[in-house]
């Protein structure tokens, strides 16, 4: 599920994915494995995701559908 919510997250903000990648410092072929679902997300990466989204971790999991400020 993260694997969608990330990519809808991006999308929302009108990032793009090599831009993503810059912010968590990693490299794109990385961060689009996430997107894709290949790869589990790190807990450092879900909440550098979460601060730039202004969401809760829970919901980039799917373990709440409410988009709270983190």
């Amino acid at each position: 599920m993260f694997f969608r919510r990330i990519g809808d997250l991006r999308t929302d903000h009108d990032l793009t994915q090599i831009k993503v990648a810059v912010y968590l410092n990693m490299q794109l072929s990385v961060y689009r494995r996430y997107e894709k679902g290949e790869r589990e997300i790190p807990v450092w990466a879900l909440v550098k995701l979460s601060e730039l989204y202004g969401c809760s971790t829970d919901y980039i999991l799917g373990l709440t559908d409410r988009y709270e400020r983190a």
